[in-house]
């Protein structure tokens, strides 16, 4: 049972079985991301490949100009699919190998939408991404064009099923403790794939990642204008990687607003260590970096009130009663709280087994119902431990929004010198010259292939800022609900296997040496892929 099993287990096989998640983890979003987000970019120069067909069709020659461009950037999908695939697999096997007491405790509820995921999302784009790379002539147009946007819808299913899992984890509803079992169980299938956390985190995640793409297909064509080849190709993919680009970043913004109120209503303490705030109040301001703040805007991201009360660390610890009167018991009372569901879980079952009335049975199993939604805190010894690690959560969220920032007005400008817009495009590049950031001669031009190499650079640099901005925002929905694997319902030192934590520092340093083997290999591939160029046809 999880109640005597964690008493036995190695502290370092803890430590351990954490870093080797967050290893798994951390290498598997290289990959997600920038899969998700070419396969929006490949999935527009396929459409407007099609759209040439049909002018065909009435007379006009063919141009494959976009069907060449399409293959291209499919090349550049299928290696990085094909590593996204390897290592989230071995990131689900992990739940049972170094966590097999959360998959006891919660695996009815967490293993569905994983199942889910496997059986119709991954299938799904096993089926369609094979006709996607093989069936250029042997399918229609059109039904080529539909298995190119599957592969792609494929994949992002296969994320809304993910990300339902982990946001159960974050907010779990849909789900009955059983003490006969000793298991969470599902009673609202609808309530755990439909919950407001796990949309605001599905759209927030799969449009952060279409951020990554564009910036990688501009960084790619960025990199031809330099080298003065492949002309065409990299003007028309920044024009489309710049408007996915901007569209995802404002999104991405938006979506993180209300992943921020849905933070701050169902894990204050997150949101508390995101802002490094310890006594919290109303009209809170929200700090660009230590002790330089925007005024209210805590309260508005947190509550869409300028006025609106935000808790802190301390209140947190201590309890606090909102502005409507309603009051948080301290993190003291909810150990006691759950120390009661702990103790009242034991004597019910011996009751049970020994047959006892009905009358006991039922008072052990009332009082472990009332208690059961601190029942997490029964394991926590000191209450400073229910608070995270707030210098990681603070400059992370600020790496993350910063970064997003940046790329908003990055994207905009990309728009402005690539697209001709009236007015705009002239105003910003006799801006831009004037500042020295655009060559003079290029003040009143439409022509951007000759720019100075710095330019181009900024491009192909601005790919791994958005991985570190990707990557810090899992690290504060991770970081930020320390120490709870389950919120509120089970820490991370109660779902841990009870094995040997060398055991566990073998296999992190194996997959540490794996994984990033995979990486390079991935790096090599994509850089002589990109080296080499699309293939052009001439039928």
């Amino acid at each position: 049972m999880i109640n005597d099993l964690f008493l036995n287990i190695d502290a370092g096989s803890i430590n351990w079985a954490r870093a080797q998640f967050a290893l798994t983890a951390i290498y598997h979003w290289l990959f997600v991301p920038l899969t998700l987000g070419l396969a929006v970019i490949m999935g527009i120069c396929e459409t407007c490949w099609y759209r040439t067909q049909k002018t065909a069709a009435t007379g006009a020659v063919a141009d494959t100009f976009w069907r060449d461009t399409a293959q291209f950037w499919q090349k550049l999908f299928g290696i990085n699919f094909a590593m996204g695939v390897a290592t989230g697999i071995i990131l689900e096997f992990e739940f049972g190998t170094n966590w097999s007491n959360y998959s006891w405790f919660v695996g009815d509820i967490f293993g569905a939408p994983l199942a889910i995921e496997g059986i119709v999302a991954f299938f799904m784009e096993s089926t369609f991404v094979a006709v996607m790379y093989f069936g250029w002539k042997k399918v229609s147009p059109g039904f080529h064009l539909a298995s190119t946007w599957l592969t792609g819808l494929g994949a992002t299913i296969s994320a809304w099923w993910i990300l339902v899992a982990n946001a159960w984890m974050q907010h779990p509803v849909g789900c009955a403790f059983n003490p006969d079992t000793m298991r969470n169980e599902m009673v609202d299938f609808w309530a755990v794939a439909l919950s407001p956390f796990a949309v605001g985190k599905f759209f927030h995640t799969v449009i952060s990642a279409w951020i990554i793409g564009a910036v990688f297909v501009v960084a790619v064509s960025c990199w031809y204008l330099m080298k003065k080849r492949e002309i065409r190709l990299a003007k028309e993919s920044i024009k489309i990687a710049a408007i996915v680009g901007l569209i995802a970043a404002l999104g991405a913004a938006f979506t993180g607003h209300i992943s921020g109120q849905q933070v701050a209503k169902y894990q204050p303490m997150k949101m508390a260590a995101i802002e490094g705030l310890y006594d919290g109040g109303t009209d809170q301001g929200l700090a660009i970096v230590p002790k330089v703040e925007v005024p209210y805007a805590l309260s508005i991201m947190a509550t869409n009130d300028p006025h609106g009360y935000v808790p802190g660390i301390n209140d947190i610890l201590n309890g606090y009663t909102r502005p409507d009167g309603s009051s948080e018991p301290s993190i003291d009372e909810k150990i006691r709280r759950g120390q009661e569901a702990i103790t009242a879980l034991a004597a019910y079952r011996k009751v049970k087994k020994e047959g006892a009335d009905e009358k006991t049975l039922n008072s052990q199993f009332s009082i472990l119902n009332s208690n059961m939604p601190y029942f997490g805190y029964g394991y926590v010894k000191d209450k400073q431990d229910v608070v995270p690690p707030v210098w990681v959560n603070f400059w992370a969220f600020r790496v993350m929004v910063g970064a997003g920032c940046l790329f908003i007005l990055y994207f905009a400008l990309m728009i402005i010198l690539f697209f001709r817009i009236p007015y705009l495009s002239v105003i910003v590049r006799r801006l831009l010259a004037t500042f020295g950031i655009l060559p003079e001669t290029m003040a009143d031009s439409h022509e951007v292939t000759g720019l100075p190499a710095w330019h181009y650079w900024l491009a192909i640099l601005l790919v791994p800022l958005a991985y570190i901005a990707s990557e810090s925002g899992w690290l504060v929905a991770e970081f930020g609900r320390q120490p709870w694997t389950i919120q509120d319902m089970l820490p991370t030192w109660v779902a841990v296997s009870d094995i040997s934590g060398s055991y566990v520092a073998l296999t992190f340093f194996l997959f540490l040496f794996l994984f990033t083997l995979m990486l390079a290999v991935e790096i090599s591939i994509l850089l002589k892929q990109i080296k080499k160029g699309p293939e052009y046809s001439h039928d």
